[in-house]
């Protein structure tokens, strides 16, 4: 008999081991809260490097972001090159010359936490290698480096069960002994909400999202409104540890108008988002970083209840959106998806409600109070923006 390579011989005992295992919901103690960040990729694609890194890195803090929440530095695609005779994942030694572990070491210098990708396929969306065949070796190589995410994507696994290849990678991370946040990046592919709670912390549930309010892309590419059609229905299986995942931020990366910024980054606090930013931390405006960093807003998607929202009213391109906070209280969006100025109402029915009952209101980009109301509250919301408060009884 032929000796087995080193790829198929990991695979083996990947497989054997995952029959062993019997599937049980994850139990990383991560995620209670949906997970708060930055990502490399939105912004600068391939063009990664150890002395990006630790610059956002060191920005995370002096913007003011780390104060804020952010936490997680992540490393998208295309940090590795290739594997070693041994089967181990090798970095670019030209980007990354100092090797992986001493990023992370800087990173967690920081007082942050180092997150970094891989795919659950042969080889990444950037024809990178990919972790299939090598998900243990891969596991045990990151928890040595440090890391403390995972972000595992989805391209080239043809002929692969997604459950099964996520699974994997589950218990080949939950094996190392090392807690790290578990990312599932299958794009909504095989409606991973349904069975991704026993498998990671947070599960993408739509495809990519690209800099633009209201387009789609020939390649899949969704702009904010249409992820958001696609959230809606999926709340019931989001809860403290599992989130679904409308994608990474695009505030601050330049297309997105001011409104629609602030949309933007409202609507997935609504929905119970993880808020991974994507925009180079380094050079952001002002504007920029009172949106990412407004603290009413970031309660909203923070709530420990872990409630995702939902669309209670729709009217055209008028829509209600409402999520239960702890105490019995709610924030409320109304978007105005036209491009014209438009009244919105919510009624209090739409929020569970009684019709009597008063309740006092806040405007949270306002940080504006607006006093007590019964039954209904109504506004007019700028094109394509929106206005968040929160209803108190």
């Amino acid at each position: 008999m032929k000796s087995l390579s080193n790829r198929n011989l990991c695979l083996l005992l990947s497989l054997l081991i995952l029959v062993a295992i019997p599937a049980s919901a994850i139990e990383n103690g991560l995620g209670k809260t949906p997970p708060m960040g930055w990502n490399s990729w939105n912004k600068f694609g391939c063009n990664v490097s150890e002395k990006l890194i630790r610059e956002v890195a060191d920005a995370v803090v002096t913007s003011g972001m780390k104060e804020a929440g952010y936490k997680y530095v992540v490393i998208d695609d295309c940090w590795q090159v290739k594997r070693a005779a041994d089967g181990t994942i090798v970095a670019d030694p030209e980007r990354f010359p100092s090797g992986i572990k001493a990023l992370g070491d800087y990173v967690h210098s920081k007082g942050l936490l180092f997150g970094i990708y891989s795919d659950a396929g042969w080889k990444t969306c950037a024809g990178r290698p990919g972790s299939h065949g090598y998900e243990f070796q891969d596991a045990r190589t990151y928890a040595s480096w440090g890391v403390d995410y995972l972000k595992y994507d989805w391209c080239n696994a043809e002929r692969q069960d997604s459950i099964e290849s996520y699974t994997l990678m589950s218990k080949a991370l939950q094996a190392t002994g090392r807690p790290i946040l578990f990312s599932l990046c299958e794009w909504g592919s095989t409606k991973p909400w349904l069975w991704a709670k026993d498998v990671g912390n947070i599960w993408r549930s739509t495809g990519d999202i690209v800099n633009c309010w209201d387009c789609k892309e020939k390649w899949g590419g969704l702009g904010v409104v249409h992820i958001l059609d696609l959230l809606d229905g999926t709340e019931s299986y989001a809860g403290p540890g599992h989130f679904n995942d409308p994608d990474m931020l695009e505030v601050g990366n330049g297309k997105l108008t001011p409104d629609e910024n602030r949309a933007h980054f409202a609507m997935w606090a609504i929905l119970a988002a993880p808020l991974i930013a994507g925009n180079d931390l380094r050079s952001m405006d002002a504007e920029t970083k009172a949106v990412l960093t407004d603290k009413e807003v970031l309660a909203i998607d923070q709530d420990s209840l872990g409630k995702q929202g939902r669309r209670v009213a729709k009217d055209g391109e008028k829509e209600v959106w409402a999520r239960e906070l702890q105490g019995g209280n709610r924030a409320v969006a109304l978007l105005n998806r036209a491009t014209t100025p438009q009244s919105i109402t919510v009624k209090w029915e739409d929020l569970g409600y009684p019709a009597h009952l008063s309740a006092q209101l806040r405007d949270l980009w306002q940080h504006k109070d607006l006093g007590a109301k019964s039954g209904s509250f109504t506004a007019t919301v700028a094109p394509h923006a929106v206005v968040l408060v929160t209803v108190k009884p």
